[in-house]
């Protein structure tokens, strides 16, 4: 067992004590035949129906955050810097001989009008199942196009979108619902070794807090907003019951926020499982870390795990092109040293392997911050897939309703 193991389970004990000296009103204490008092976490799922694989999935999150923090990378097992759809491959496990405990991807194209010409959807259903075999966790977004006029995701040309989706029987919308039956169709047919739906936390409408999207705030009002997550949840798990998603809202917090920030457009609790935050804040440490302790917060006020959703500095580099030689320890690690969050998810490493441009967001074999990311790798509270519990056993003390 690796030392970093063993740090973690004193790091473990350690919130297990501070844990049981604190009140909660989801934790409930009954004596037992031992005459020492057991806790019971009661935690709540959207959809009622869940797979009990997904019911574990949610526990050990709320469980995993109270011991540190996994780390995670965008398509990490599907391509990388300098490598296409090798099987078994990642640029974090060639740096640190370990693959990240998070698996983030994008089903988009499964979705929407490419799921017919997209090279990739075949590799994306292989790493899944690649990454649970391991016993890693799979947290999906959906860049997908826009329905109405035909552009991508970024197209926030026009205020009708939302509005046409939630119009009964409008080419717009039928067209979405097309590509929601082609989602709920990958997500029910998307099984383990052991013939069980894999469970994924899926973030529809990321980052709405901004602009850029046909679903953000300056294309669609707020009741539009809610409205269109709830109807998209409504027709996944009622209509086309899929029962493996958790559903994580996470808007992008780049300055320093309240606890407020992250209640933008809330479409209520009984429609959020997890709260997460896109952060793109470079290197400005502060704002980082009062958010962090702001998710904290509220994942505790509304008994949800949370997590950084994506996070990153592109080319992990100054504005002046220079290296940020300490970025992991002290822009990652540091700032989520007692902060009880479940993920740290970096953005992709794009495929560019005549060193073109610098669109990458975590080390690779022979990147200048490697060995800085070494001693991340080391720190205790940061968690790779091999520090990682039994992510789909339901942990004791903890029910799901």
């Amino acid at each position: 067992m690796k030392m970093k193991m063993r740090m973690n389970w004193l790091v473990l004990l350690l919130f297990t004590i501070i844990s049981c000296s604190k009140d909660s009103p989801a934790v409930e204490e009954t004596e037992g035949e031992t005459g020492k008092d057991n806790e019971y976490t009661t935690l709540s799922l959207v959809d009622s129906k869940a797979t009990e694989t997904t019911k574990a999935l949610y526990a050990n999150l709320w469980e995993v955050q109270q011991r540190g923090t996994m780390f995670g990378h965008h398509d990490d097992l599907i391509y990388g810097r300098n490598w296409y759809t090798e099987a078994g491959r990642s640029d974090i496990k060639d740096v640190v001989g370990d693959y990240p405990a998070v698996f983030s991807v994008d089903v988009a194209e499964i979705m929407d009008d490419r799921s017919g010409t997209s090279d990739l959807n075949d590799d994306r259903i292989r790493t899944i199942k690649e990454a649970r075999s391991r016993g890693e966790v799979i947290i999906a977004n959906m860049h997908i196009n826009n329905p109405l006029t035909g552009g991508d995701s970024w197209d926030n040309s026009s205020n009708m979108v939302a509005k046409e989706i939630l119009t009964d029987g409008s080419a717009t919308q039928i067209k979405y619902l097309e590509w929601l039956d082609k989602l709920a169709d990958f997500a029910n047919n998307l099984k383990d070794n052991n013939g069980d739906l894999i469970p994924i936390i899926f973030r529809p409408f990321h980052e709405h807090t901004q602009t850029w999207s046909w679903w953000g705030r300056s294309a669609t009002t707020q009741n539009e907003f809610i409205q269109l997550w709830k109807f998209t949840i409504d027709y996944l798990k009622n209509s086309k019951e899929v029962h493996n998603f958790i559903y994580a809202i996470s808007p992008q917090l780049d300055q320093a926020g309240s606890k407020d920030s992250f209640l933008f457009r809330w479409p209520g609790d009984d429609y959020v499982d997890f709260i997460g935050m896109d952060s793109y804040h470079g290197t400005n440490t502060s704002a980082f870390s009062t958010n962090l302790r702001n998710l904290s917060l509220l994942s505790q006020e509304k008994m949800m795990p949370c997590g950084v959703t994506e996070t990153g500095v592109e080319g992990i580099r100054y504005t002046d092109g220079t290296s940020i030689d300490d970025y992991w320890t002290s822009e990652i690690g540091v700032p989520l040293t007692g902060k009880e969050i479940s993920m740290v998810v970096l953005w992709r490493n794009k495929y560019d392997p005549n060193q073109n441009g610098h669109h990458y967001f975590a080390p690779f074999e022979g990147e200048e911050t490697s060995e800085n990311f070494l001693d991340f790798y080391n720190m205790s509270h940061i968690l790779f897939s091999e520090d990682l519990p039994d992510m789909y056993t339901m942990p004791s003390g903890i029910t799901i309703e």
